[in-house]
């Protein structure tokens, strides 16, 4: 049990609370689809410094299906640039369904790379060569967003083959409009595969991150995709990503965000987060209902609404150290006779829920593996918002509930109860003091918590 289990128990009690929906339907235009459990449901979150955190069926494998589709326009816009890609697909919400005939009158281009017709194009637009045939360029890139290398559900490949008779005849109206670059069987059997590449909702989470982290995995490293293709690839879900709901979406949830008909959801924090679900019941418009439900309420719950709560700038977390290291020896106590170890994690400017999934995140990293102590110096932090002051009172009590003393360094009480507030949890008052060393004597001498 650590403080930034603070983080996993959001996702639980939401996946407590939301498990036990059962409106929505299975899709079965893709029979492989309707072979689906559906019970299932997984919650991933993971953050800039590659902090992992999920609950349900987070490991369960299914395919892709149209959460490939921002990946893939990624992939060409890395390629051909934003005017070329342009050229032969527009960037403009249809406010139609997922397989709608949206296509420009006079261009003949679909509407935007989030629909079928325009992804078959934004497929078809992937160079193609022997030494690297198109599909191949794409599972790479699939593959990299992911953080692990990614394979295709042959089964599931071979039904859309089988049944996708709406994809062709949506390929041969946009060639017979102009603007598709390939033959378009090929450019929907491509199509076809890239959709039964298998994920998880792990898997999601750490794609979903990648475009939040400027097109570097947060988990690898990797630089995917420029930070400039990131940010266009958001901008495009934030207004198309969900369909004729993209609006709604963005006005309640107000996060870019990507669906896809085999339960997946998908949805980006810029420089923040990236968020998963997947549960495959289905609502009319091809959006997961459980995943729908859940990070529209952990969207309200933590305040990651893009407009509401703009990212925060400059470094959280400014010392993780202990009464071991030098560098820390002037900020804590060492106890009578140097026994006792007390960890120190200081934090500054205004506390959100990122900062504060860093502070947590922190504190477990510094904490002794032994029951000892540790503390939270805040004198530098200038504000905490009520999801942050949750959180980090949430995860101090958790570690004392570990055996783990604690305290805090702060002398503005920033960590009190708000008026009319209640505590969560049954976790133990945070006692604050004014000072670093204050707070790392008393949990030298005093009882634990």
């Amino acid at each position: 049990m650590g403080a930034a289990e603070a983080v996993t128990d959001a996702l639980r009690e939401l996946h407590r609370r939301f498990a036990g929906l059962r409106d929505g339907q299975l899709a079965d235009y893709i029979p492989p689809l309707a072979l689906a459990d559906p019970g299932a449901f997984g919650l991933a979150l993971i953050s800039m410094d590659g902090h992992r955190y999920s609950t349900g069926d987070a490991d369960a494998l299914f395919t892709l299906q149209s959460v490939s589709k921002p990946f893939v326009y990624a992939l060409a816009l890395s390629v051909l640039g934003l005017d070329e890609v342009g050229r032969w697909v527009n960037a403009e919400p249809s406010g139609e369904a997922f397989n709608a005939i949206s296509l420009e009158p006079v261009t003949g281009r679909p509407d935007n790379a989030m629909v079928n017709a325009g992804a078959i194009v934004t497929t078809a637009l992937i160079p193609d060569t022997p030494d690297a045939p198109r599909f191949g360029r794409i599972l790479d890139c699939l593959s990299r967003f992911a953080g692990r290398r990614l394979d295709v559900d042959e089964q599931v490949y071979a039904s859309e083959a089988l049944t996708g008779d709406r994809n062709r005849a949506l390929a041969y109206l946009i060639r017979s409009a102009g603007p598709l670059p390939v033959d378009p069987v090929a450019a929907v059997e491509t199509y076809f595969r890239q959709c039964a590449v298998r994920v998880t909702t792990l898997d999601l989470a750490a794609m979903a991150a990648t475009l939040a982290h400027g097109g570097v995995n947060p988990l690898t490293g990797d630089a995917v995709v420029p930070e400039p293709v990131a940010a266009q690839v958001l901008a495009v879900m934030a207004t198309c990503g969900m369909y004729d709901t993209s609006g709604d979406w963005l006005l309640r949830v107000g996060l870019p965000a990507k669906s896809g008909v085999s339960g997946g959801l998908i949805a980006a924090g810029p420089a923040r987060f990236g968020l998963a679900a997947y549960s495959p019941l289905l609502d009319p418009t091809g959006t997961s209902v459980r995943g729908r439900a859940a990070l529209g309420a952990l969207s309200e719950r933590l305040g990651l609404h893009l407009m509401h709560n703009p990212a925060l700038a400059g470094s959280t977390v400014t010392l993780v150290a202990t009464a071991d290291e030098p560098s820390a020896a002037p900020a804590v106590s060492r106890g009578s006779a140097g026994r006792e170890r007390v960890a120190a994690v200081a934090a500054q400017g205004a506390l959100d829920f990122t900062a504060a999934e860093r502070v947590l995140y922190a504190l477990d990293e510094a904490r002794p593996r032994e029951t000892g102590a540790v503390v939270l110096d805040l004198r530098r932090v200038t504000a905490v918002d009520t999801v942050a002051r949750a959180m980090l009172r949430s995860g101090l009590g958790r570690l004392a509930e570990d055996g783990v003393r604690t305290a805090v360094a702060d002398p503005a009480d920033r960590l009190a109860l708000l008026p009319g507030t209640a505590e969560q949890g049954g976790h133990p008052a945070v006692r604050p003091f004014p000072s670093r060393e204050e707070a790392a004597a008393w949990c030298v001498s005093g009882p634990a918590g």
